[in-house]
């Protein structure tokens, strides 16, 4: 692997890399309305669009990139005082195969048109207005040159589309409002105009834009002509719900009798503090419309991510995001900023006694919370966020009596990003601070920290044209609080202090701070065919973001290499192609290396439409420091997945998709797994989507972590072999009757199961033998007590039992499903009906059989939430 490495990198030095071409940059002069403004209908009629300047010229972008495009597409812009009116004629030849499919607002599907705006003109910022012939909205705000987009971002805007004899047209309008820039006598923003021909799958642009080159808002033409005024937005919408929920009554327990009714009320404000920076604030929200979370067993000592999904939150987000890493793979979730912190479940679970019953908050409340964000005429991007989330107090009776007991604290949670750039976008640094205050006043909550503080600072450097970089991040994190609560943080699964054979690591246990840092540095190409990137990362044993950010594991320094190769024009029955090799490798503080890997994958969509990818990941033994969770490293066995998937042309009705993977270690008994995934959409009328993805899981794995146990002045760490299957389906239904009004159905039974085998401990980690890194129980040492569910232990084989540790056996079952009915009655007004249902069941039982197993799920009684939420939006247009 680093010979083939190294034979890339002297090729990739040896060669003269050649600079894609840039386009001649367009310009659009725009004129002020004089008289009547359009009516808004789609057929643009109005004499303002026979007087206004129309352009065309449109060329393709894909797949044949500078070719003109197969069918002609003009535009118009004029504006008033107060908005922006922008006309698209999509030209066909054709027009009964223009595909009209309705959508939800930002999943547009279909023929489609679009503007962008760069109005801070900034070359890395654009605000984006898409529409389908069907008449569904797409918005966005693309940030970082176009690396990064917020599909979140819904602003208040207006659209119609009709069809004629000569294709379709859109009429748009536009609040000024809406978008950021600073005064001047006479604006100069960037401006794109794109068309996205669906039967052929053919983008076009009025400013054509090389796929070679690296960015796309910097590549954007112009637009000249506008003297306006800077304008603040203005937007309150409050809000009220109405909720049921239904659930199985518990005999005895007055918090559970069956059912229970709920109002709630609070205000979400969009207010311009400038026209550059708005004000979003949020009080007493209600997220009651969000999806649950997908299902899932984890059997690591990790906690899992899932994606932020509470509009608040992710609206904007990439303002406030300082990623730790790179890429778009497992490591881009780890960031200073998490959000789903912000309301995260009580961490404390109070002790019951044997007669008592407790009504324990689902989620910690979030009283209010605010953010600033916008960008100075100077160049510096700011954005702000304060939350602040209640004190959180569990219900305890024993039907006599009832107490209360504090399990999360008033806690106050900020964050704050800065970033400048200047020459031209190609110059950017950047800082970023955290906070978390907690007002800790119960011990039993002291072990958590009482703040906790994490900052940073990055600087990009482009050059040629943006072709190359060089980037470097640093970030550092302080905890304070009770020894307890420092203590806890350096044996949690990311730190594991208490490692016996890291000499580098060493429990202190009178701490009251805990402080560490991290950083990465990353060179490489971005632009014409031939890509690349060499990164180096590292992260202190002491680094401790997860108060506010998300990061797995510490104690850690990483080198990164990867090229790619790029074929954007067609050829032979290919529309584009690509393939990259990623090698990695990494070491602890201590010095020891603990991994090494390669992947190597390619991409390809042919000219019938379908996609096709495949890949295999090589990795080689390992030294694992978490295996124990918190006893010695372990020496663990490489190996290698393959994998392949398969996508049909999703233009068509009916559409599939295909994703097999197999995995195996060099050591055949130590894990192996094979998984299976496919995609089902049928779309039998443009207003109904049906999706059906179930997928199949089963994987060996001889080393799975049980327990830890004291024995003869030692620690006995208990591992079994496991054989887990998981079966699971996610079913969407989605109904749109017109752009505004939707059903939306997603439904996702899920069943694992899990059965061990040979248990055995570890007895020399270390071993050259893989084989003799652990000893099986014989059937003489161990023994299963039926009643307590429990196996016992001699070990010495003396009649006596020396330890025992639970029967980790286990089959869960859920049901999660959530149907809404959403109405946009009025641009930024909606209102939601929704139905949640749940159901699961846990059993220790590993046995799996798929049809008794979807028998019993549905024999579960429900927890059932019906929720009504009304918002109105009070606001200046």
């Amino acid at each position: 692997m680093r010979r083939l490495m190294m034979l890339l990198l002297v090729g990739l030095l040896a060669n003269q890399l050649l600079i894609a071409q840039g386009y001649s940059k367009k310009n659009y002069q725009t004129t002020r309305i004089q008289g009547e403004v359009p009516k808004l209908d789609g057929n643009l009629m109005e004499t303002v669009w026979e007087t206004a300047t129309w352009e065309g010229g449109f060329l393709q972008h894909e797949p044949q990139e500078g070719k003109a495009a197969s069918q002609q597409t003009t535009f118009a812009v004029v504006y008033d005082d107060n908005f922006l009116y922008i006309a698209i004629k999509a030209y066909d030849n054709n027009p009964d195969s223009i595909v009209q499919r309705m959508t939800r607002r930002d999943a547009i599907d279909g023929d489609q048109v679009g503007i962008q705006f760069d109005s801070y003109f900034d070359k890395r910022t654009a605000f984006t207005f898409l529409v389908s012939a069907a008449g569904v909205k797409h918005d966005f705000l693309m940030s970082n040159d176009g690396d990064s987009e917020d599909l979140t971002w819904d602003p208040i805007w207006w659209v119609k589309t009709a069809k004629n004899a000569e294709g379709w047209t859109a009429e748009m309008k536009i609040p000024f409002t809406q978008l950021r820039f600073g005064k001047a006598d006479e604006q100069t923003w960037g401006l794109q105009i794109a068309r996205q021909l669906f039967r052929k799958n053919e983008l076009s642009t009025w400013q054509p834009i090389s796929r070679e080159a690296s960015g796309w808002v910097s590549q954007l033409g112009t637009i000249n002509g506008l003297k306006i005024k800077p304008q603040k937005q203005f937007d309150i919408t409050p809000y009220a719900t109405s909720s049921l929920e239904t659930y199985p009554e518990e005999e005895g327990n007055p918090y559970a009798d069956g059912s229970g009714w709920g109002l709630n009320a609070g205000v979400d404000g969009k207010i311009g503090i400038t026209n550059n920076f708005t004000l979003d604030f949020t009080i007493n929200p209600d997220f009651g419309q969000v999806e649950a979370d997908p299902s899932e067993v984890n059997l690591t000592a990790y906690e899992s991510f899932f994606s932020e999904q509470r509009p608040f939150f992710i609206e904007g987000r990439n303002i406030l995001s300082y990623p730790l890493m790179f890429g778009d793979g497992d490591l881009a979730a780890e960031s200073l900023f998490y959000s789903r912190r912000i309301g995260r479940k009580p961490r404390y679970y109070p002790d019951l006694l044997d007669d008592e019953y407790m009504k324990m908050p689902k989620f910690t409340s979030i009283l209010g919370a605010a953010k600033i964000t916008g960008k100075t005429p100077n160049g510096w991007s700011i954005g702000i966020l304060e939350s602040v989330t209640s004190e959180e107090k569990a219900k305890i009776t024993n039907t006599s009596q009832e107490r209360e007991e504090v399990v999360e604290p008033l806690t106050n949670y900020f964050v704050a990003r800065l970033q400048r750039d200047w020459n031209k976008g190609n110059t950017i640094i950047g800082g970023v601070l955290t906070s978390v205050n907690r007002n800790i006043e119960t011990e039993s909550l002291e072990f958590m920290p009482d703040a906790a503080y994490t900052g940073g600072f990055d600087f990009s450097q482009y050059f040629k044209d943006k072709a190359y970089f060089f980037k470097f991040n640093t970030y550092w994190s302080n905890i304070k609080g009770s020894p307890l609560a420092i203590s806890e943080a350096q044996r949690s699964p990311a730190r594991y202090f208490q490692r016996p054979d890291a000499e580098h690591l060493e429990i202190d246990e009178t701490l009251t701070s805990l402080s560490g840092s991290g950083g990465n540095i990353q060179i490489g190409k971005t632009s014409g065919k031939l890509k690349f990137m060499f990164s180096g990362s590292m992260k202190s044993p002491s680094l401790e973001v997860n108060d506010i950010g998300y990061l797995q594991t510490v104690d850690d320094i990483m080198q990164i290499f990867w090229v790619g190769y790029r074929v954007y024009k067609p050829f032979s029955i290919f529309r584009n192609f690509n393939i990259n090799f990623n090698q990695w490798s990494g070491w602890d503080f201590g010095g020891t290396h603990t991994y090494l890997g390669g992947n190597i994958n390619a991409h390809t969509e042919f000219k019938n439409y379908w996609n096709f990818s495949f890949g295999t990941n090589i990795n080689g033994n390992q030294t694992s420091n978490g295996t124990l969770r918190g006893g010695e490293s372990i020496r663990l066995p490489g190996g290698k997945n393959v994998w392949v998937y398969l996508e049909s042309n999703n233009q068509k009705k009916f559409a599939v998709s295909g994703n097999v993977s197999f995995y195996g270690s060099s050591m055949e008994s130590y894990s192996k797994s094979q998984y299976a995934s496919l995609g089902l959409t049928y779309r039998p009328i443009s207003t109904l989507s049906i999706s059906l993805s179930p997928d199949y899981n089963k994987s060996k794995k001889e080393l799975q972590y049980i327990d830890q146990l004291d024995y003869n002045n030692s620690t006995r760490y208990v591992f079994g072999s496991l054989e887990q299957k998981v079966v699971g389906m996610s079913i969407r239904i989605n109904y749109n009757i017109t752009p505004y009004l939707s059903i939306q159905y997603w439904g996702q039974p899920f069943i694992a199961a899990g059965s061990y085998s040979d248990f055995k401990h570890i007895t020399n980690p270390h071993a050259d033998e893989y084989s003799n890194r652990f000893a099986v129980y014989t059937p003489n040492q161990i023994s299963l007590d039926a009643d307590n569910n429990e196996y016992a232990i001699d070990e010495n084989l003396d009649t006596h039992e020396d330890y025992r540790f639970y029967n980790p056996e286990f089959n869960f079952r859920e049901f999660l499903s959530n149907m809404v009915l959403k109405w946009e009655y009025a641009p930024g007004s909606t209102l939601y009906l929704v139905w949640s249902q749940s159901r699961n069941e846990y059993i220790e039982n590993g046995a799996f059989d798929l049809q008794s197993d979807l028998s019993n799920l549905f024999d579960v009684e429900a927890r059932n939430v019906f929720l009504i939420k009304f918002s109105y939006r009070i606001g200046i247009n």
